[in-house]
């Protein structure tokens, strides 16, 4: 079978006005960034904020292998299957990092015959949206050392800055960095750090804001710093809002592209589940639940991580209600959970698979706690034997889920009619009944006991001595009736990596609470997560290659 990157540049794509015809869009309400792309305008938004919302549907999945198990590929492939099936659906998802395109698991616009075009501009730098959101935080940053070096005013106790510098690769060496060297011209010696943009509270804050005014609400209160007197600096106080709005003037419009079967599809925002809240733009789901009868969307990474904070922080802040939720489960992925070592998951195994199948289970376990009718696809690899397919299939009736096999990696549209019938009678027999976690007014110590007993398993969760005073601060300065971002490993529903499976018996481990009172949550890092990833012994970039005539290779 040809590579990803090979049946995208085969495919023939539809002008972008063609595509926006289809979705009832007009051009005048179109910024055209070439062809095939395209930024909603707010006018559009006036023009149809009233009609009725679609429903809405979650696309989550079990625990990941390192190679992702095709959550994006299955959520374009039901958007194509149900459009296949005469519904008037629409695609949200999430933009890709640099980072994973460059390093371990490549691109994030879906795979084989399951893909979003313009391919190659998606995964690269597409309109520009997460260059405008590292500059914004960038220029914050750059404003805080300027403060200081200009005399301080606010009294920012260096010792104290919160605020990290931002760039969207994997970049371990600057985890960890020392800025303002060289003399007294250089600024004041400090030490610092990046993120990886999509780690950024502006990532995040374009991805809950309803509009640029509340975006720039939201930008105020970002607490940058503390001062001598153990007080928080707001961003505010540095008199530059209203320059981080202007950087973000484009990047709040969402983007408007299509699949391989001309589907529409808007993708906007792209914050990781593991780190961040892990969902697509509130702007972005609300312009396709306006736009569809049906809107598929997707959370990153696991439904301990993506799912959770879509429905305990996204549809809190959003106020939207899921009607129902898709589970991606993998019987590699399963083979994984299970203790086969990564390579290996290419060989059959029932044996591993069985000893992963508790992990599916705890998934839908949690989804069903949230009220929320849930519909398992099996996303079949070539590699699946019909002895695993079959364990799997019984493993899911036994559980008492609905589900449906899913081949749209292999068929496109046509590979996943059978997971749209099964979602689409879903809906038509169950309502969902949606409620959250815990309560924002409760105690940040029982929000994230919670999430942690409830959604994860855990027995307890410990909170080192930096993150209790960290709590307790935030209760003092009334910055504590927020929600909750866990930030943990993506491969376990413990915050190890190595506890696979369904881990029973753990401690969940809280080593300190970062505030982004911006974004509206308080992030609580659990086990050894980095928010500035590394890239592997043999990072992706090194296949990646163009010609002359600007054909790109090595892209997946």
């Amino acid at each position: 079978m040809k590579s990803d990157i090979e049946i995208a540049q085969a495919a023939e794509m539809k002008n972008i006005k063609e595509i926006a015809s289809i979705s009832g869009i007009d051009e005048k309400e179109l910024e055209l960034y070439g062809d095939y792309k395209a930024k909603l305008k707010p006018e559009l938004w006036e023009r149809i904020k009233k009609n009725k919302d679609g429903k809405l549907i979650l696309v989550t999945a079990i625990n990941p292998t390192p190679a992702g198990e095709g959550k994006t590929t299955t959520s374009i492939g039901l958007a194509m299957a149900m459009r296949r099936l005469g519904k008037k659906a629409m695609l949200a998802i999430r933009e890709p990092s640099l980072g994973p395109c460059m390093g371990m698991k490549g691109g994030a616009a879906g795979g084989g015959y399951a893909q979003v075009m313009p391919m190659e501009d998606i995964n690269l730098h597409f309109t520009g949206d997460l260059h405008a959101i590292t500059t914004a935080n960038n220029l914050l940053a750059a404003m805080i050392d300027n403060h200081i070096f200009h005399g301080n005013t606010l009294g920012i106790d260096p010792q104290r800055i919160l605020w990290k510098r931002a760039l969207d690769l994997n970049d371990r060496a600057l985890r960890e960095v020392v800025v303002g060297l060289g003399g007294k011209t250089q600024g004041v010696p400090r030490e610092d750090g990046f993120n990886i943009t999509v780690a950024s509270e502006i990532m995040a804050i374009l991805c809950l804001a309803e509009n640029m005014t509340d975006i720039k609400r939201k930008l105020e209160k970002i607490i940058v710093a503390y001062n001598y007197t153990n007080q928080p600096v707001f961003a505010r106080e540095l008199k530059v809002v209203g320059a981080l709005a202007t950087l973000l003037k484009d990047a709040i419009k969402p983007n408007l592209v299509q699949t391989l079967e001309h589907t529409p599809v808007l993708i906007h925002g792209g914050p990781f589940a593991n780190i961040a809240h892990g969902c697509n733009s509130v702007l972005a789901t609300r312009y396709g639940l306006k736009l569809g009868d049906y809107l598929i969307t997707e959370a990153g990474f696991g439904a301990d991580l993506g799912a959770e904070k879509f429905f305990n922080i996204k549809c809190r802040v959003a106020k939207l209600k899921p009607a129902a939720v898709v589970l991606v489960a993998t019987v590699r992925a399963l083979k994984y959970n299970g203790g086969m070592d990564k390579e290996a998951l290419p060989l059959p195994s029932t044996v591993f698979l069985k000893r992963g199948l508790p992990n599916l289970e705890k998934h839908i376990e949690n989804l069903k706690r949230f009220g929320v009718p849930v519909v398992v696809a099996i996303n079949v690899f070539p590699t699946d034997t019909h002895a695993e397919l079959k364990m799997l299939e019984d493993a899911v009736k036994n559980l008492g889920a609905a589900y449906a096999v899913s081949r749209v990696w292999e068929k496109g549209g046509a590979g996943g009619e059978e997971l749209a019938r099964a979602v689409l009678e879903t809906l038509e027999k169950k309502r969902t009944n949606f409620k959250f976690t815990y309560s924002e007014t409760q105690h940040i110590k029982n929000k994230i006991e919670a999430i942690a007993q409830h959604i994860y398993g855990a027995d307890k969760v410990s909170f080192s001595v930096k993150a209790q005073k960290q709590m307790e601060k935030l209760r003092q300065d009334k910055l504590d009736k927020l929600p909750i971002c866990i930030a943990k490993t993506q491969y376990s529903l413990s915050d190890n990596p190595k506890l696979l499976g369904r881990p029973k018996g753990f401690t969940l481990a809280i080593s300190e609470l970062h505030i982004s009172n911006g974004a509206g949550f308080i992030v609580a890092m659990a086990g050894d997560i980095m928010t500035m990833p590394g890239l592997p012994r043999v990072p992706a970039a090194e296949k990646i290659d163009v010609n002359e005539e600007g054909k790109i290779s090595g892209l997946f």
